[in-house]
């Protein structure tokens, strides 16, 4: 609508773009493909590319690619078990804990995949109530520990103990304004 509520006539036709010719166009076609059929290829200059084979996780049951070379240094690495670059990166954290004993380590590490895989995936409220009841094992140990300390040697089971309260500061507040008013 115009401005003024007038309807504006127009006689514009809207046709079609004119069809381009197609007479300019040719094929085109690569001379490497003339230059590939002439000439044999020899077979035997080419590299051969490894064989990628599925490797499942010991630990953990995740599947990977990999060459059989990686598999094999993976192995000796790890007193012959295959295990994924996760697993391989947590085995070599719990070897720097344990003063470098790999046995040892990846043991360990295998026992927590197990466990996860067949408790904490099917029951993931059980694994987070554990992880809280120890969570507050270490809070009541620091605190019984914190308050041996400062009665020197009297011993005390506290839960989680708090610093400080905010009634004390809500009541000043209270009264300073009521004795104002």
């Amino acid at each position: 609508m115009a401005p003024h509520g007038d309807t504006i006539v127009s006689s514009y036709a809207f046709s079609k773009p004119p069809r381009l010719s197609s007479d300019g166009l040719k094929r085109t076609v690569s001379n490497m493909s003339f230059e590939l059929a002439k000439e044999a290829i020899d077979i035997k200059s080419l590299t051969t590319i490894a064989e990628v084979v599925d490797a499942k996780c010991e630990c953990c049951g995740m599947v990977e690619e990999c060459t059989p070379e990686y598999m094999e240094k993976v192995n000796n690495r790890f007193l012959g078990k295959w295990i994924c670059g996760l697993c391989s990166e947590a085995v070599k954290e719990e070897m720097a804990k344990n003063g470098g004993n790999n046995e040892e380590s990846l043991r360990s590490h295998m026992n927590t995949c197990v466990r996860f895989n067949k408790r904490d995936r099917a029951y993931p409220v059980l694994c987070q109530a554990e992880a809280t009841r120890n969570m507050l094992k270490k809070t009541r140990l620091r605190s019984t520990s914190l308050i041996n300390h400062r009665d020197h040697g009297l011993t005390k089971k506290v839960g989680i103990t708090r610093s400080s309260s905010c009634i004390p500061a809500i009541t000043k507040e209270i009264n300073a304004v009521s004795s104002t008013g």
